[in-house]
């Protein structure tokens, strides 16, 4: 079982354990068991761990990967409405386009206080020995406004 399956089933597993200590707990008072709040306390533990599973497992979000796009890491962002991302020196034109289409299909709704966020791809340009300058090469800007 792979760790995404695994994390499926969480939700599932932890709700049955759940009901299961909740039998439990019924009988441990119907009967006067000493682990009666023990059980209980398992009990609403296990159900707890079932919930935050399942926000968990609705949160989660695989990243978009597009064709021609290459991996740009993002050297600034100052989680408004800036991401700058740096290209390598071999970094071709044709990838230009897709590369920013992926960082913004990347983003999050409603993770920028539905600023305009301008993405910018950048590489550096040696000027002489040791000193370089940015050369933005590309820049894409977009409204993420919550719906």
């Amino acid at each position: 079982m792979s760790f995404f399956e695994l994390l499926e089933n969480t939700p599932k597993i932890f709700g049955l354990l759940g009901i299961f200590l909740f039998i439990c707990a019924i009988a441990a008072f119907i009967f006067n068991f000493g682990i009666k709040f023990r059980i209980v306390g398992a009990t609403i533990f296990s159900l707890l761990l079932s919930l935050s599973s399942w926000a968990f497992i609705q949160s989660y979000t695989e990243n978009v990967v597009i064709e021609d796009a290459k991996y740009v890491p993002i050297v600034y962002d100052n989680g408004f409405d800036l991401i700058i991302a740096k290209a390598d020196d071999d970094f071709s034109e044709e990838s230009i386009e897709p590369t920013l289409k992926q960082l913004l299909e990347n983003l999050r709704k409603g993770s920028r206080s539905g600023a305009n966020v301008k993405i910018k791809i950048r590489k550096l340009e040696k000027i002489s020995d040791g000193v370089s300058k940015p050369v933005v090469i590309g820049e894409v800007q977009k409204n993420l406004t919550m719906n």
